[in-house]
């Protein structure tokens, strides 16, 4: 009977003191942790004031972020110039084939040295010229400006190229600090959760001191960890402002006003095969076809240093008005012409060997391009699949974590557990969210990586990807081949000059 007695007892004193700490849990002092705004640094010049019309927040997405970046990007726009500046190049090449028209006036006093001395008198003349027009055409060239058209065209492809690789790298850049936008607001939200769960911990610690059931120091473990929690939390606020600046200046609009970010960090599918991105590659990231059009340009570069010897034909014609006055006589004269340039053949093989050797050296140079951008692809789509695997593990590690946060502040609930055992379990629960949306965004960064080792956007069941070994080894001897090939025609082209200067 006493024993009974004794558990009724017991289960009516934890059913008080579960009552009482509800009760009591509810009610705090607030003036032992006040806001942060009234205890926030006063500030001397509290009559400045900001006049102004008060504008709605503008709802942005990623796309509007990548569209704001093409527009305003500094990088892109200097890229665009430099094309403009490349196609005028080409019509300066094309001007040897345009007339070319001078005209000239003046007066001058002759007095002739040589007449003067064998006279024994000085012969001295004022000679006008009202007016000489001169026009010459060049009729053909042997190829020569052909040649440095060729040229021309194949540097306007080049920085094209250079401008869709730049466009790429800001892309990337966007949707890079973009994602890190969205982690950091994620990580603010956590910060947020902690600080609710912290408190919560607080108030039930509290209830239990007041009523007597627990000691002063779990009171005071619970008033350190919610300050600590509020210094995160203040901490992942200035994070949040620090990554939209970030995303501002990729966009290269740094002074852009308040605005705000529709979408939240979630994990996009993407099937992709290692042996699809190198085909997609070649076809579409920009400084693959660089590779191959600078080969081609040194190529031309060859071809053009073998005429340097080459005449111009040319036609000539002007007309004269002058003499003792501006209009005393007139006189004119006309014809063709075939100018031949100084011929140095030093010269001319030293700069025909100088354009072979860097024509072997763009060969060289594209084959490192070309394995440069497979191993690229490979880093960031390895890095993908490892960040695409971590992601469901890294989902349990919260499930199971919130399940052990929700059993422990049970326990202390009811006055049977530990608040060393709680705030555990409250860590545990906080860096397994934090390492969850952290893989999340290293998976988003890791895919926008590869999009752009690709040179193309990733579009759902749109690409499948197996790294299919047979065709690599393919691949790889066909690199082999068109080497040989390059170095064989090299070969033949040095011997053909060393005919010809013979």
């Amino acid at each position: 009977m006493k024993k009974l007695l004794s558990l009724l007892l017991i289960i009516f004193t934890i059913s008080v003191n579960s009552v009482l700490a509800d009760e009591l849990g509810k009610t705090y002092k607030q003036e032992e942790y006040p806001e942060s705004s009234k205890v926030a640094p006063i500030n001397e010049e509290e009559n400045l004031t900001m006049h102004g019309k008060v504008q709605n927040s503008l709802d942005v997405t990623l796309d509007d972020c990548i569209k704001f970046a093409l527009g305003n990007n500094p990088r892109i726009q200097a890229a665009i110039q430099d094309v403009f500046a490349s196609d005028t190049r080409i019509k300066q090449a094309w001007s040897n084939w345009f007339p070319q028209i001078t005209f000239q006036t003046g007066y001058s006093r002759i007095r002739q040295l040589q007449f003067g001395s064998m006279m024994n008198r000085h012969l001295a003349y004022d000679y006008y010229t009202l007016g000489q027009i001169s026009l010459s055409e060049m009729l053909y060239d042997f190829g020569l400006t052909q040649n440095q058209v060729t040229i021309r065209k194949l540097e306007n492809q080049q920085y094209k190229m250079t401008l869709t690789e730049t466009i790429n790298d800001v892309i990337c850049e966007v949707k890079n600090a973009y994602y890190n936008v969205l982690y950091t607001k994620e990580q603010k939200k956590v910060a947020e959760q902690m600080v609710e769960r912290y408190d919560l911990f607080y108030r039930q610690a509290k209830a239990f001191y007041n009523a007597g059931t627990k000691p002063k120091v779990d009171l005071t473990i619970a008033q350190v960890n919610l300050s600590n929690s509020k210094l995160n939390l203040i901490e992942a606020e200035n994070a949040v402002e620090i990554s939209m600046a970030k995303l501002n200046n990729a966009m290269g609009m740094p002074y852009m006003n308040k605005y705000n970010i529709q979408d939240v960090l979630k994990f996009n599918p993407c099937n992709v095969t290692l042996d699809g991105a190198v085909e997609i590659a070649k076809e579409s990231r920009p400084d693959f076809k660089l590779a191959d059009i600078k080969t081609e340009t040194a190529r031309q570069n060859v071809q053009l240093a073998k005429k340097a010897w080459v005449p111009q034909l040319t036609a000539e014609g002007s007309f004269e008005i002058g003499g003792k006055s501006f209009t005393d006589n007139h006189g004119y004269n006309f014809g063709a012409y075939l100018n031949f340039p100084v011929i140095n053949g030093m010269l001319i093989k030293s700069g025909l060997n100088e354009a072979k050797a860097l024509h072997s050296k763009e060969i060289a140079n594209a084959m490192n391009t070309h394995n440069n951008i497979y191993l690229e692809i490979q880093n960031a789509y390895y890095a993908l699949k490892e960040k695409k695997h971590q992601i469901p593990v890294a989902e349990i590690n919260v499930k199971q974590a919130k399940e052990n946060y929700d059993l422990s502040f049970g326990r202390y609930r009811v006055g049977v557990g530990d608040p060393v055992e709680l705030k555990e379990a409250q860590v545990q629960l906080q860096n397994a969210e934090l390492q969850y949306y952290n893989t999340l965004f290293e998976y988003n960064c890791a895919r926008a990586n590869l999009e752009k080792a690709i040179g193309k956007n990733i579009v759902e069941n749109q690409i499948s990807l197996d790294l299919d070994p047979e065709k690599l080894k393919a691949e790889n001897k066909k690199l082999k081949e068109q080497q040989k090939l390059a170095n064989e025609e090299d070969k033949k082209l040095r011997k053909q000059d060393k005919k010809q200067l013979k």
